[in-house]
């Protein structure tokens, strides 16, 4: 296989300029795969798809026909940043998050950001994932978003732009981190000779960053990571990091609060725990506080924590931040707090409760994509010009009924990165989650998630509707 009619066409390409015209950075990548013998990119793609299904790579898809557990399909062509550009990225997601962080802080104490008008308090009132429960709680060291995974695109222009902030429980490490090692194994001689930066230490970073929210005077902290269980679509992830960490996996059920600590179930008796990573959200996390009915969290944690005897990562609360409709205020945050322009800028964004701005989105579906503010992984979403006129109607009622849960943006033309289907090579669009991580500094890992549309000609992404995977290399200076 070779890329000599392969045509990236009117999109930004990742590794192509132009018909047969590599970017600096993909030239050693391209000639490499150019000198492999006829067949033989095809087998080496399918040694690494049979390597992750065996490594046990794998998601869970609510409601799928297809059974549980799918394995995240792999392509071994992969996305090249170069450092520069990388150094620029690196910046703007410090920016962000450090901003976000005090956004975090001020709407659950002071809420000067409100009394100045800067958001209006209603959008911080009605958002699903502002909990008045949080209201007064001190983080250790005042950090709230301690694992952040923040969605990037490139448009046609090849310019950068922030699509969403995820800071809650974002998952997908555990695929940057296997695809690599796979990576590895497929092209030895690239990696030989190409400097790519390393993203294996990231459990070492993470781990570092749990026991930097222990009190200080806990000379051997105990960290576990909380599931949900098996049928958690990122199961995998969470008992691969655990693992990596050298920590324990426990569901609630393994958690008891007792003599006003956390402790943990074990045949010797109750341990005490003094850091969760949390994989489970807010609503479920104590049914004493939050969600009555839920049986994955922990009676009576909520407590503790507000106490100090317990540290979480991410702190309760963070959700806020990843409503879709406070995202449009992002820059208005930075600019705020940090008295700075942001780097990476937003998309285009339509806040449907304003009524100006709901007539234009209503005028204009046939051109934009609608997203429910609470809703991810590809769900709650119009993608306008790929709708039907009856779906576009269907979607407007729902607007309608209740603006304050949507936003609108253009539809992007997102960049592609060539990709295996056969025996040839087809451009597919990909999106790119960088993963960040707030400790004693703030801390981007090289690279991310690069999340590629296996559809011919679909933008979206998401490992739930289709989407796959490839590696991001990030080179060094």
């Amino acid at each position: 296989m070779r890329f000599d009619t392969y045509d990236p066409g009117d999109f930004y390409d990742e590794l192509f300029i132009d018909k047969g015209q590599p970017r600096p950075e993909a030239t050693l990548l391209i000639q490499r795969i150019h000198s492999l013998c006829e067949g033989e990119l095809k087998q080496r793609h399918q040694a690494a798809q049979a390597a992750l299904m065996k490594l046990g790579a794998t998601f869970n898809v609510y409601g799928s026909d297809r059974g549980t557990e799918q394995i995240f399909p792999f392509d071994v062509i992969p996305r090249i940043i170069s450092a520069s550009e990388w150094s620029w990225i690196e910046g703007g997601l410090k920016q962000r998050i450090h901003a976000l962080n005090l956004f975090l802080a001020d709407i659950y104490s002071e809420q000067k950001i409100l009394k100045d008008g800067i958001i209006p308090a209603e959008i911080i009132a009605s958002a699903t994932g502002y909990f008045q429960a949080c209201i007064g709680l001190q983080p250790p060291a005042g950090i709230w978003c301690h694992i952040t995974g923040t969605d990037l695109v490139r448009d046609k222009d090849g310019k950068w732009y922030v699509l969403e902030d995820n800071l809650r429980c974002p998952s997908g490490i555990s695929y940057v981190l296997e695809n690599r090692r796979v990576m590895k194994s497929t092209f030895p001689k690239v990696f030989a000779k190409l400097a790519i930066q390393p993203v294996d230490d990231y459990s070492s970073h993470l781990l570092e960053t749990l026991l930097n929210l222990a009190p200080s005077h806990i000379p051997d902290p105990h960290v576990v990571v909380l599931t949900p269980g098996i049928y958690n679509s990122a199961y995998f992830e969470h008992s691969f990091l655990a693992q990596q960490m050298g920590v324990e996996l426990v569901e609630g059920r393994d958690l008891v609060v007792a003599d006003g600590y956390v402790k943990m179930r074990t045949t010797k008796g109750l341990q005490r725990v003094d850091v969760i990573y949390r994989r489970i959200d807010d609503d479920f996390i104590d049914p004493l506080v939050f969600r009555s009915s839920s049986l994955l969290g922990v009676p009576g944690l909520m407590e503790v924590y507000r106490n100090g005897r317990v540290a979480l990562a991410n702190a309760l609360g963070t959700g806020v931040a990843d409503d879709k409709v406070i995202y449009a205020y992002v820059p208005q945050i930075i600019k705020y707090y940090l008295d700075e322009e942001q780097i990476l800028s937003n998309v285009p964004t339509y806040v449907c409760w304003e009524e100006k701005q709901l007539e234009y989105v209503l005028a204009n579906l046939d051109k934009l994509v609608v997203k429910a503010a609470n809703e991810s992984g590809g769900y709650g979403m119009l993608v306008g010009p790929h709708a039907s006129q009856e779906e576009r109607q269907s979607f407007a009622e729902k607007v309608s009924a209740n603006p304050r849960n949507y936003i609108a943006q253009p539809t992007l033309c997102l960049s592609r990165v060539p990709t295996i289907f056969g025996d040839s090579f087809a451009g597919c669009h990909v999106d790119l989650r960088p993963y960040i991580l707030y400790g004693k500094d703030i801390y981007v890992h090289p690279g991310g998630l690069t999340r590629v549309a296996l559809k011919r000609g679909s933008l979206v992404v998401n490992s739930s509707q289709g989407g796959g995977s490839k590696d991001t290399w990030v080179l060094c200076d």
